[in-house]
């Protein structure tokens, strides 16, 4: 893993996450079409506002080859709100998700956020492991109907 560098979104890393998120999401989850375009949404809001001092993505690299993804932005004054977690299938089990985690974590505590918060599905196995294995808490579980099939969406919390 010595061979992954985590770098900074850019915008032209944009399309390249609509794509995976929407094909991955697809194929592992059933979702419908209407998951890329809230993707699409999510990145066209932080490149046109975001600040650089309290919000940031990372792009995880091998070799120029993008594997994965996450961000932090401001959800209040206290409180960052992790978002478009990813890994691509051939990046997971080499411990990147928790160096991606780690570090938008970090992040947040040097920004100032006390808190952290962050919406995913219970389907997310993997992902709810490694929350609560670094402290998260689930606060809330819901079963809703979302991008055409029925999930139990899930709200977690963590005190940085």
């Amino acid at each position: 893993m010595d061979d992954i560098v985590l770098r900074p979104f850019r915008a032209d890393d944009a399309p390249w996450l609509v794509e995976r998120h929407g094909t991955l999401y697809a194929q592992d989850e059933g979702f419908d079409h209407t998951f890329g375009p809230l993707v699409a949404r999510i990145l066209d809001e932080f490149i046109a506002d975001h600040d650089p001092k309290r919000e940031q993505g990372w792009i995880a690299e091998r070799a120029g080859e993008r594997l994965g993804s996450i961000f932090c932005v401001a959800l209040g004054k206290n409180t960052a709100k992790l978002r478009l977690f990813l890994l691509v299938p051939e990046a997971r089990g080499l411990g990147l998700g928790r160096r991606l985690l780690e570090t938008c974590m970090r992040f947040a505590r040097q920004a100032g956020y006390r808190e952290m918060a962050l919406w995913t599905h219970e389907s997310h196995r993997a992902a709810c492991a490694l929350y609560r294995a670094n402290g998260w808490q689930l606060m809330e579980s819901k079963p809703v109907h979302s991008f055409g099939v029925d999930l139990v969406e899930q709200s977690w919390k963590i005190q940085l």
